[in-house]
């Protein structure tokens, strides 16, 4: 795919439409067509790249500080129960889009996101923090 054909890269452009949330000179971000859940907002560098492997070194801190920074608005506003930071890279990762994106997705408990990582074995008990880390 060329960035010609790409859709994040009209929506980077201003060519496609979208509801931006935030954009700076290295990444703009925007609400999906269908979000997984209220607030699910995706992180796009503003230059093509297929995938977090394919950036330059220079490009990788800005793109997670804009992350980082939807995060903590998403906190701040819509109090979730938890929060996803996801990309993927390649079809078998289940990426769609072949522009890198940051999928930043608050999470509820109930909701209709499916579960990202298998059942751990019995025994392997996951231990929420004492200390959000959050806003």
């Amino acid at each position: 795919m060329s960035p010609n054909d790409c859709v994040f890269c009209g929506i980077v452009a201003g060519t496609e439409p979208a509801e931006i949330v935030r954009e700076d000179d290295h990444t703009v971000a925007f609400t999906p067509l269908n979000p997984a859940t209220p607030g699910h907002t995706l992180v796009v560098p503003r230059r093509h790249a297929p995938d977090l492997w394919a950036l330059e070194r220079a490009e990788v801190g800005p793109l997670f500080e804009a992350a980082q920074e939807v995060g903590a608005e998403l906190w701040l506003l819509r109090k979730p129960d938890g929060m996803n930071v996801i990309t993927s890279a390649g079809a078998a990762a289940t990426q769609t889009v072949f522009h890198l994106h940051v999928h930043v997705v608050p999470r509820y408990q109930g909701d209709a996101m499916p579960h990202l990582w298998p059942t751990p074995p019995a025994g392997i008990r996951a231990e929420p923090p004492t200390e959000s880390g959050h806003p």
